[in-house]
């Protein structure tokens, strides 16, 4: 499951909240649009990438800042299960668990 938050900033705070945004985690995409709503630019959040991929990412995002006054920032994020492992054994496949 996913949900979407979305931040709007002005052009000059764009690349420090892109970067606060990646280093906090669970973002699966991120949407850049402009005030009007917009899509001006879109990128996957890969788990496990380094940022010399980012590289080419955030130098992009740095020339956008500069033309935009304000614009609108979505998060697209991974919900965790807040439900906590089970210490008994797994299931075997085939086998029905009943809920009431």
């Amino acid at each position: 499951m996913s949900f979407k938050e979305t931040f709007i900033v002005n052009g000059e705070n764009l690349l420090k909240k892109i970067k606060e945004i990646i280093a906090d985690g669970n973002v699966t995409k991120i949407s850049i649009s402009d005030k009007s709503g917009k899509e001006i630019m879109s990128f996957p959040v890969t788990i496990g990438v380094v940022g010399v991929v980012f590289a080419p990412i955030f130098a992009a995002v740095g020339a956008l800042a500069a033309l935009l006054t304000e614009c609108k920032i979505t998060v697209e994020k991974r919900k965790d299960d807040d439900v906590p492992p089970s210490n008994e054994p797994p299931k075997e496949e085939g086998t029905i668990i009943e809920v009431k």
